[in-house]
């Protein structure tokens, strides 16, 4: 028998192939065009390997391995073991390389190494700490909380690349290449948020019509779907239900009023119960969209989502968390290992009649008009006629009004996540209801947005808000989720199935915090006292502000091909944060293997709200082709100079494509107080230029010397306090003061306003 060993490398093909030889199993490679095998010819091994009762039953020692460039184009590449421990062991352990973390986001070192690259003036541990500590160091971090290394620190850092006292060129360039100089600090990628806090709380990774593969209105749907969606760390995936049509009375999974194909209600089911908890433990969402008006198959619905899911359903609420007025939800770490479904209570009745009724009101087309249109190709395909005679309703709402009335069996399911149709946020705080929550299609979310802004925020921090695609996105295109993350919403569903622009970004969002597909609000989406204005220009209060810098210098191996490359720099976040091409790059000449670009540094000089921006640097070749791209979160970038490796479309990272970049990221000063800034960066000299200029009016004003020492004295005091608080930010919070340069302003700072801590009253400094 064999044993396992650690796996270390990413598999390809080819080393299953070897492994499987040395056991004596049938050898499969596959390759572009065809597939060959080589079958054993002894007759024994064989009849033992198909005996099924060696070991364990023969389905319980195979492994499938799914793999392919997107979630749609998948292929499949299957093992036998002789045992059916080792084949758990091996499940596991494929699995745990396929979704490590730290493999998506290896250093350049490493990178380059996996690509078979091999590896003098010289820098001394002085100068090489001088160079840490501050070129690559992040001066938003508190400095004893986060010292600055010091020299036995460097030494063994220089160690590490360049075993002597000095560091070489190329000894500097395996450091500037390694993991402690990557741009986005390790930590920030394990789960290190609070995960303890209602569940209103959190962005939670959703997804819309997650059954398609392509667009809305034709192609097939699939149930591997919701098992690759749910491993790219989504936790609220959709479930269109309608009533099947078969001897059997299964209820099926499809887009209603299309020509999209059917699958089986319950093997959706069974495939969210396999793949529901292998990469995060955090709950999963189900948002039924339920348009299936036979009690009998609403029955089964119920039945199958008890019988699979079984303890991991949760089927009533938590004693701490009774379904009353002005109860919070619960947090995801109480409902950890949890199915919680979304689906309609039988208490709340449509308002328009009856799921028939709505539908004929809400129809766009008569049979007449396109029956002819849209045949159904196969026995497969969607009902898309209703006993009216008339087919799509109202695109731009999509299907979600119509749904079926909730039989007792499927609302004995919901508890946390109770659907009602939205009236006003006025209503939604007199109910105080946090277990009610609404969906909001994009075109009706944005229009809230825009009305009631502060309004929404508001309403987000108590209960949940769903929000979708609008009807007539047929290609399955997406709208930008930013929009409706800055107003708090925290379900913002989008089609996995295309990615664009939008699903990068949410890839890019999702992809730190352990990749648990749940992200911690900001603290003023959260807390009751204080109120957002996502149109806000102004300073946020109880938030610094940042200024951020990009130099794109130079990029390696971008392409193999002799053309011309040039880079995109965009940021995303508040809309006064947001700037779509802030820098485009001249096109390199023919040369995409070392380009280099000299460009004047972009600088965003005031982003408004750090934790919820994001920088992304594409890359295209001259003709507008895409090549590769990152999404940084500003509140995680590391200043400095960085190798940033690229990541395709989805957001998988590119062996050997890299930009060579310089970041500075700071606190935003406003123009006014650039003098203040000026004399903390070098107080000594700044103090000794106010004496010596007193000195120079003494003589003029015949003021006593000691008076003017005194004057200088305050002076330096007052900027040594400016000092602690922008090396301590925390301090601002705990004095309730939005910004350092409120500091500045005479009176504006007092113990009784802001706690005893320091500040600036008329001519004198207050320390307490």
């Amino acid at each position: 028998m064999f044993k396992m060993f650690k796996i270390t490398q990413v598999f390809k093909i080819e080393v299953f192939a070897k492994i499987i030889t040395s056991f004596g199993i049938s050898i499969c490679k596959r390759f572009l065009t065809s597939l060959s095998c080589v079958y054993l010819q002894d007759p024994k091994l064989r009849e033992l390997l198909d005996a099924g009762n060696l070991g364990g039953r023969l389905e319980n020692r195979m492994i499938t391995v799914v793999y392919g460039p997107d979630l749609v184009n998948i292929s499949y590449l299957n093992l036998v073991a002789f045992q059916e421990d080792i084949a758990k062991e091996w499940s596991d352990e494929v699995f745990s390389l396929a979704t490590n973390l730290l493999a998506q986001n290896m250093s350049r070192d490493a990178f380059l190494e996996k690509a078979g690259a091999k590896s003098k003036p010289y820098l001394t541990v002085d100068q090489m700490m001088e160079f840490i500590n501050f070129k690559q160091r992040d001066p938003r971090l508190n400095e004893i909380l986060y010292p600055p290394l010091k020299q036995e620190q460097v030494q063994q850092l220089i160690e590490k690349y360049e075993p002597n006292r000095q560091i070489s060129v190329d000894g500097f360039m395996r450091y500037l290449s390694g993991e402690e100089n990557g741009v986005v600090p390790p930590e920030k990628l394990d789960l290190n948020e609070d995960m303890s806090q209602p569940l209103s709380h959190y962005f939670i990774n959703s997804s819309h019509n997650t059954y398609l593969t392509a667009g809305q209105l034709a192609g097939n749907s699939s149930v591997e779907m919701y098992r690759q969606v749910l491993l790219s760390g989504c936790r609220c995936v959709e479930l269109d239900c309608w009533k099947g049509r078969t001897a059997e009375e299964e209820p099926v999974i499809t887009h209603g009023f299309t020509m999209t194909t059917e699958i089986s209600f319950k093997e959706v089911i069974e495939a969210i119960a396999e793949c529901a908890f292998k990469t995060s433990p955090f709950p999963i969402l189900l948002s039924f969209e339920n348009h299936v008006d036979s009690p009998k198959q609403q029955a089964k619905m119920a039945e199958y989502c008890r019988l699979i899911f079984g303890d991991a359903l949760l089927m009533d609420p938590l004693e701490k968390y009774p379904l009353e007025p002005g109860v919070p939800l619960p947090s995801p770490m109480d409902l950890m290992y949890k199915i919680l479904v979304k689906n309609k209570k039988k208490s709340h009745k449509s308002a328009d009649g009856s799921a028939k009724k709505k539908l004929s009101e809400q129809a766009s087309n008569t049979c007449s008009d396109t029956s002819s249109m849209f045949e159904p190709s196969s026995p497969g395909a969607a009902p898309w006629r209703d006993q009216n005679c008339s087919i799509f309703p109202s695109l731009s709402q999509g299907t979600a009004g119509s749904e079926a009335m909730a039989t007792e069996e499927m609302s004995n399911l919901v508890n946390y996540i109770q659907p009602v149709k939205f009236e006003s946020f006025e209503v939604s705080k007199k109910r105080n209801k946090s277990f009610e929550m609404s969906s909001f299609v994009e075109t009706k979310g944005l229009e809230q947005l825009t009305k009631s802004p502060v309004e929404f925020v508001e309403y987000n921090k108590m209960q949940l808000s769903r929000i979708y695609p609008k009807g007539t996105r047929v290609d399955s295109s997406n709208y930008m989720p930013q929009v409706f993350w800055n107003a708090g919403c925290q379900m913002v569903a989008l089609n996995f199935q295309t990615v664009d622009l939008s699903m990068q970004i949410n890839m890019g969002m999702y992809e730190y915090n352990g990749k648990s597909g749940y992200r911690l609000k900001p603290e003023f989406m959260r807390r009751p006292d204080k109120h957002f204005d996502p149109f806000t220009e102004s300073i946020v209060d109880g938030i610094v502000a940042n200024t951020l810098s990009v130099k794109i210098i130079s990029g390696q191996f971008l392409s193999d091909k002799k053309v011309g490359t040039y880079v995109e720099v965009d940021m995303f976040g508040l809309p006064v944060d947001t700037r779509r091409k802030a820098l485009k790059t001249k096109t390199s000449q023919g040369n995409a293997v070392n380009p280099v670009w000299e460009e004047e540094t972009i600088v965003f000089k005031k982003v408004v709200l750090p934790s919820l921006a994001c920088l992304r640097l594409a890359v295209y070749e001259e003709g507008g082709k895409f090549i590769g791209h990152r999404i940084l979160p500003v509140s995680a970038i590391r200043p400095g100079y960085h190798y940033i490796c690229l990541r395709n479309e989805r957001n998988q990272p590119l062996t050997l494509p890299a930009l060579f970049v310089y970041i500075e990221v700071k606190d935003y000063v406003p123009d006014t107080y650039a003098d203040v800034i000026e004399a903390l960066s070098n107080p000594i000299r700044y103090v000794n230029l106010m004496e010596q200029r007193a000195k120079q009016l003494a003589a003029l004003t015949l003021e006593d010397e000691e008076e003017v020492k005194k004057e200088v004295r305050e002076v330096s005091e007052s900027l040594q306090i400016m000092l602690q608080f922008l090396k301590a930010p925390t301090l601002l919070r705990k004095t309730n003061i939005a910004s350092p340069w409120e500091l500045m302003r005479p009176g504006s700072i007092t113990a009784e306003k802001h706690g005893a801590v320091c500040g600036f009253t008329e001519g004198s400094t207050l320390c307490m």
